[in-house]
């Protein structure tokens, strides 16, 4: 009796695994083996980095924020600090964004809370 090696399903999962694989360079791209270690790396950065990205932004966020804070005479945690007391609830996100895009409207929050 003939080996039956189910042929469908294999060409399936190395199809499925080299349509991930598309424009990725020479043989990750072209190979099974080869693009299948790249595809599963790949994937691990990938769920790595969803989650850095948040990380990353509320750091530049801070950056931001301190920069906007230092030129209008005051630091970040200070800045924050008054914030809270005051009970004004505006992320930092909101804050990054007033800070580059608006600094007028920064500055006088920077005022309205250091009073």
């Amino acid at each position: 009796m003939p080996r039956a090696k189910n042929n469908v399903a294999a060409k399936r999962r190395h199809k499925k695994i080299l349509k991930l694989a598309k424009g990725y360079r020479l043989g990750r791209g072209k190979l099974y083996r080869t693009a299948k270690d790249q595809v599963e790396k790949s994937l691990r950065y990938a769920y790595r980095d969803r989650r850095q990205k948040k990380r990353l932004f509320r750091r530049l966020w801070i950056v931001r924020i301190n920069a906007a804070c230092r030129m209008n005479g005051t630091t970040y945690s200070r800045f924050m600090n008054e914030l809270k007391k005051n009970n004004v609830e505006l992320n930092r996100k909101a804050l990054a964004h007033l800070a580059m895009h608006e600094p007028t409207a920064f500055k006088a929050l920077v005022e309205q809370v250091a009073s």
